[in-house]
């Protein structure tokens, strides 16, 4: 199903926990014109925390409630390897991040 970038970042993001963050913005694939990431700040009002959020951790999605419902917890989130968010995101990272949360590649 087809998103406008525009309308999934005012949708919430619900974790397994019940822990909400927002989408703030995504990782564009130019090469394949696909959305990578979602960009997501689980911080609080002192601190950023950026966590990369790929589409295939996405579990459900509630257009009526606008929410969008994760496959993992926040606090796995929080605890995630760091992340330069000034810096590309290379292959050697998406590697040892997908390997943290257990995820398959691309």
């Amino acid at each position: 199903m087809l998103y406008k970038a525009k309308t999934i970042k005012a949708y919430q993001l619900n974790c397994l926990d019940g822990k909400f963050v927002m989408a703030e913005e995504f990782y564009f694939d130019d090469k394949h014109r696909t959305i990578r990431y979602l960009v997501v700040n689980t911080g609080n009002f002192l601190t950023d925390r950026h966590v990369l959020i790929p589409p295939y951790a996405i579990d459900s999605v509630d257009k009526t409630e606008q929410l969008i419902n994760l496959n993992v917890t926040k606090k796995k989130l929080d605890s995630r390897p760091s992340w330069d968010s000034d810096k590309p995101v290379s292959r050697q990272f998406e590697v040892e991040y997908h390997d943290y949360f257990g995820w398959t590649g691309y």
